[in-house]
C-alpha cells in the first residue's frame, strides 16, 4: 500500500464522481519510458531467470504481449492483459513476499515470484499494456480509497488500480485485481480516487484550476525508484 509520506495530496472530504476529471495537472517526472518497441526482452529474460523465474512463464508473458498487440480494440487488449495477471498472480502481502512493509515490484519481479499486492498487479498491467501498444497517455495508475464491508460501510483502505482513458475527458475503465470484470468508473462506487500518475506525470484535482501540489515527484519516491529499476531490467 502507499504510505502517507508518498501521498501528494490529502484525501478530499467529497471525492466520488471525479474520475472523469482526474488528470488535469501534470508535473514532469524526469524519468520516462521509451516506446514499447525499445523494450529489451533479452535483458528482461536474463533478469527474470536471475530472480528464479521459470522460463515458460516468461514465454507466456511474451505470448500475452504478442496476442494483445494483435487485438484490434483497446478494450480487447485491456481484457486480455487484465485476465492474465488476475489469474496468474496470487495476491500476497509485501511482508510475505519481500520481508518489508511496502515494496513496489517490477513486472519481472512479480512474474518471477508469482505473487504481488495491488500495486504490483497494477504496475505489471501498466507495463504490459504499454508493450501491447496502448499509449501511456491513456493509462494511469490510480491511488484510491476502497470502501470495504459493503456500500453502507465507513471503513476504507488504501488501494491501487489501473485506469484506461479512451479520451482525455472520458470516463475511464478500471482494471482491478479484486474484480476481474473491467468496469467504467461509475460502476465502481466503492473506489474513491485520490490521485493518478504514470511515467509522464502526476494528475490531481477536479478541474482546470487545480492548484499545483507542493513537493512534486519527491512525494512519489517509490514510483521514481520503480521506474529506475524497470529501466535497468530492460524496460527502456
Amino acid at each position: 500500500m502507499i504510505p502517507p509520506g508518498d501521498n501528494p495530496m490529502p484525501l478530499p472530504a467529497r471525492h466520488r464522481g471525479v474520475w472523469c476529471r482526474v488528470g488535469i495537472l501534470i508535473l514532469a517526472l524526469g524519468i520516462g519510458l521509451a516506446p514499447a518497441a525499445a523494450f529489451d526482452f533479452d535483458r528482461l529474460l536474463a533478469r527474470f531467470r536471475q530472480l528464479g523465474g521459470i522460463s515458460e512463464n516468461f514465454q507466456d508473458w511474451r505470448r500475452l504481449i504478442d496476442d494483445a498487440h494483435n487485438i484490434a480494440t483497446a478494450k480487447g487488449k485491456l481484457r486480455r492483459v487484465n485476465e492474465f495477471f488476475n489469474r496468474r498472480i496470487q495476491f500476497a502481502d509485501d511482508r510475505e513476499i519481500w520481508g518489508q512493509s511496502d515494496y513496489w515490484a517490477t513486472p519481472m519481479e512479480t512474474l518471477a515470484k508469482g505473487k504481488g499486492d495491488c500495486e504490483d498487479f497494477t504496475i505489471a498491467k501498466y507495463f504490459t499494456l504499454l508493450a501491447a501498444g496502448i499509449p501511456d497517455r491513456q493509462l494511469r495508475l490510480v491511488y484510491v480509497k476502497a470502501t470495504i464491508g459493503g456500500p453502507e460501510s465507513t471503513l476504507s483502505q488504501a488501494h491501487m488500480v489501473l485506469a484506461y482513458y479512451p479520451a482525455p475527458d472520458a470516463e475511464p475503465l478500471v482494471l482491478d485485481n479484486l474484480i476481474t470484470e473491467i468496469r467504467p468508473a461509475s460502476r465502481r462506487p466503492d473506489l474513491s480516487p485520490v490521485f493518478s500518475f504514470n511515467d509522464q506525470g502526476i494528475w490531481q484535482g477536479a478541474g482546470g484550476g487545480s492548484a499545483k501540489s507542493p513537493g512534486g515527484i519527491g512525494r512519489l519516491s517509490r514510483w521514481q525508484d520503480l521506474l529506475r529499476r524497470a529501466r535497468l531490467e530492460g524496460f527502456d
